[in-house]
């Protein structure tokens, strides 16, 4: 048993994973390998505890180094954010909240009753499914809204099981100020080059053929489930919400090298539904431009290739030129409407380029962009695989 020193303080336990013979807790023991030291630097300066407590921001650089980010909220706020990496199991579910919710507005003590009675009842079940071949080492982090009952009741659990658990000090709620603090220092930390190029040049095509080569690829349209146009919408992906939009570009850029410029596309404020982040927005349209020259009717072809499931099934395209008419007028709509009853699916792409895309692209790039004027011309004959590689290769030479 630990003695009370002079002072009338009790004198707290080395942390079980330093070094018997040696006063630096940071060096590693037969008990606790040398790969995760690291990781418990944080806790060092604290008393050991189980569950021990982790703040956002010391929590956020280690994750990669627990065995499992544990979200216990409800499948509806994990689906609107969560951590990155983060799994959902839900202590209570959408139903049970509201039940509980409810409850505690006329009677508190009834409420807390009939939540610890569903949170048992889930916790078991996780325990007996979810999380029955873990192994004695395993290392989760927990956490709910605010890092209160509901994170606090399964972390509880699982150490009095044996397992060394993590509980996020003020949830997602601290994740998600972190979030909103962080973002725009990390958008100031880099440099940025805008790939631009009008309406089915291949932009994202290069961006992959980027990311392939080792270059850092910031993919906003990936991140939002869109391809950026009226006529972008991607079938069985939907968009995410706007909070985990911006947990998608804090978390990647989180993981890029400030030493080496990031690529992306010369996006819009709107990628769909979802808003680029103001100061990521600013950033970009301050950097330096790349043009993709591409002949129209290999833009035609691409177009064509990706957007061939309005091909397939036209009636949502048919929805979408209504949006148009005030934009194009009604003769031009009604002839992309007859283009599109023949089939004529190359005049119809290349017409819409023509009378609609194009202007947009040249009105909006010289507004938004200024530096465009000044980009690096990147010519390309065709959109074929090959062409984007070699692209792609010499703006990496």
């Amino acid at each position: 048993m630990s003695r009370p020193s002079q002072t009338g303080q009790v004198n707290r336990r080395r942390a079980l994973w330093s070094s018997q013979d040696s006063d630096d807790l940071n060096q590693p023991s037969k008990r606790w390998p040398a790969e995760h030291c690291k990781l418990n630097t944080f806790m060092m300066s604290k008393p050991l505890t189980n569950p021990a407590i982790v703040s956002a921001q010391e929590a956020i650089g280690a994750l990669h180094r627990f065995d499992a980010v544990i979200d216990v909220r409800t499948p509806a706020e994990f689906e609107e954010d969560h951590l990155p990496g983060a799994i959902n199991l839900p202590v209570l579910d959408n139903a049970q909240r509201v039940q509980v919710g409810t409850q505690y507005k006329g009677d508190a003590f009834t409420a807390k009753k009939i939540g610890a009675a569903l949170m048992s009842r889930n916790i078991a079940e996780h325990l007996a499914s979810a999380l029955i071949d873990k192994p004695k080492d395993w290392r989760p982090l927990v956490y709910c809204w605010r890092g209160g009952n509901r994170s606090g009741g399964l972390a509880t659990v699982l150490a009095k099981i044996g397992w060394r658990v993590s509980l996020l000090e003020g949830g997602y709620k601290a994740y998600r100020s972190l979030v909103i603090d962080q973002l725009p220092r990390l958008v100031e930390q880099h440099d940025f080059r805008v790939v631009c190029g009008p309406t089915g040049s291949g932009k994202t095509r290069l961006l992959k053929a980027l990311a392939a080569q080792g270059r850092q690829v910031l993919d906003l349209e990936d991140l939002a489930c869109h391809r950026g146009s009226l006529l972008g919408a991607e079938p069985h992906r939907p968009q995410p919400s706007q909070k985990a939009f911006e947990s998608l570009i804090f978390e990647a850029l989180g993981r890029m090298k400030t030493s080496e410029p990031i690529f992306v596309e010369s996006e819009s404020k709107k990628v769909g539904n979802l808003h680029v982040p103001d100061e990521l927005m600013q950033r970009m349209r301050a950097s330096d431009c790349i043009q993709i020259d591409m002949p129209i009717d290999q833009r035609v072809r691409l177009l064509c290739e990706e957007y061939a499931h309005f091909l397939s099934d036209p009636r949502p395209l048919q929805l979408q030129f209504d949006k148009l008419i005030d934009l194009a007028g009604h003769a031009t709509v009604d002839r992309w409407r007859q283009l599109l009853a023949d089939q004529n699916w190359n005049g119809l792409v290349q017409d819409l380029l023509i009378h609609h895309y194009d202007p947009a692209y040249q009105r909006s790039i010289k507004r938004n962009f200024q530096r465009v004027v000044a980009a690096q011309r990147l010519p390309m004959a065709s959109v074929g695989q090959a062409d984007y590689d070699a692209a792609a290769a010499s703006l990496s030479a």
